[in-house]
């Protein structure tokens, strides 16, 4: 092909230098919905069950969470934007992930949900809301009509002298190793044996659309097995994925991500983390699916968490952008992704799993899948 034939398909190509080199196939996945009941705007809250709420409150103010609300029994967590407490911490016997909330444009359409689904409305402090179970049988719950609290003062982020472009003169850089000041929550992932019944209802019932497709490179006709999920504000960007969901041998939730303003929050925050003897689980890097510079975390219940900053935003106008699914393609850079985060650790829970998943015919895992999950995430 000569150089402005070239350039041409370059031009035409609407993944080129953006997120994806490669788009679908004839006939694959579109990435949304025809015509969703509703389309959320955000990613509300997440709610946890935890034993020791005292603990769960020293970890989150290390972390960079701060305290809304407080009761022995509930323990509510935000962040620094004007936006919805981040987290609902229940006390409970055994830790475990409860469920997430998302938010509606209004109220009509929790009650056009509620129709579709056959569920009740319900009232939610100066609102109402809709509860329901995803194929999968995770709690989605979905509100319109909260207050939302005022904003809190942050740092600014720190001004870099970029090349060619310097901003900064006579003055020294110097950011505080203290806990991040997280902003707000950015995205969920969770794992699923049921993938592709859980996406499609995503993007129907909540209008979520996809910004990248991973697939399994000898399995590609079966179609993708991990899908980054953003909410459809239309020409107004929104975070690279407010839900990423994959296929895999057990069903819930993975990690949460959580912004903070700027590279050296990262960085500082996993200081004072590591300084009060909390285990990092792979960082500091950046990802190719959002580009968010990472650093993975996890707390006393070992609940991985993520810090990040910078991340992807895009408008409604970005088709899926489609790759094989790999270890190595997780990260542009950083160290090596570790097999914590992978959770590929061995162990008898893991053998459990895999024999359930095997074992449940409603499940879209087999041994093919298994295999070339494996061999994914050893490439």
């Amino acid at each position: 092909m000569d150089v402005p034939a070239a350039a041409a398909r370059a031009d035409a190509d609407v993944h080129h230098g953006l997120h994806s080199e490669l788009g679908a196939l004839r006939g694959e996945h579109p990435g949304r919905a025809r015509n969703p009941v509703i389309k959320v705007v955000e990613l509300g809250w997440l709610e946890f069950v935890k034993p020791d709420l005292d603990r769960a409150e020293r970890f989150a103010r290390d972390f960079g969470f701060v305290v809304h609300e407080r009761t022995p029994d509930r323990l509510t967590l935000r962040g620094t934007f004007s936006a919805l407490p981040c987290l609902v911490i229940r006390r409970g016997r055994d830790a475990r992930f409860a469920g997430t909330t998302f938010v509606a444009e209004s109220v009509t359409d929790v009650r056009r949900l509620a129709r579709w689904a056959g569920a009740n409305v319900l009232p939610f402090g100066s609102g109402q809301a809709v509860q329901l179970t995803d194929p999968s049988g995770m709690p989605v719950r979905v509100v319109a009509g909260l207050d939302r609290p005022a904003a809190l003062a942050e740092r600014d982020p720190l001004e870099l002298n970029l090349g060619t472009k310097p901003a900064r003169f006579n003055t020294p850089q110097r950011a505080p190793r203290a806990a991040a000041q997280v902003q707000r929550l950015g995205h969920i992932v969770l794992e699923t044996t049921k993938f592709r019944r859980a996406l499609e209802w995503y993007l129907e019932a909540l209008g979520l659309i996809v910004s990248d497709f991973l697939y399994l490179d000898d399995l590609r006709d079966r179609g993708p097995t991990m899908a980054f999920m953003r909410c459809d504000l239309g020409s107004v960007p929104a975070d690279h994925h407010t839900l990423a969901m994959h296929l895999g041998p057990r069903t819930g939730y993975v990690h949460s991500a959580y912004q903070v303003t700027d590279l050296d929050a990262v960085a500082a925050g996993g200081e004072h983390l590591a300084g009060q003897g909390y285990r990092r689980v792979w960082g500091i890097g950046r990802h190719i699916q959002g580009s968010q510079i990472f650093d993975y975390w996890r707390d006393p219940d070992r609940m991985m968490v993520e810090h990040y900053a910078d991340g992807d935003l895009f408008d409604s106008s970005l088709e899926p952008g489609w790759a094989p699914m790999s270890a190595g393609g997780l990260a542009q850079w950083g160290p090596p992704v570790s097999r914590d985060f992978l959770g590929s650790t061995p162990g008898p829970g893991m053998v459990t799993a895999l024999l359930k998943a095997l074992g449940d015919k409603t499940n879209e895992i087999d041994k093919d899948t298994l295999t070339a999950l494996a061999k994914a995430m050893a490439a």
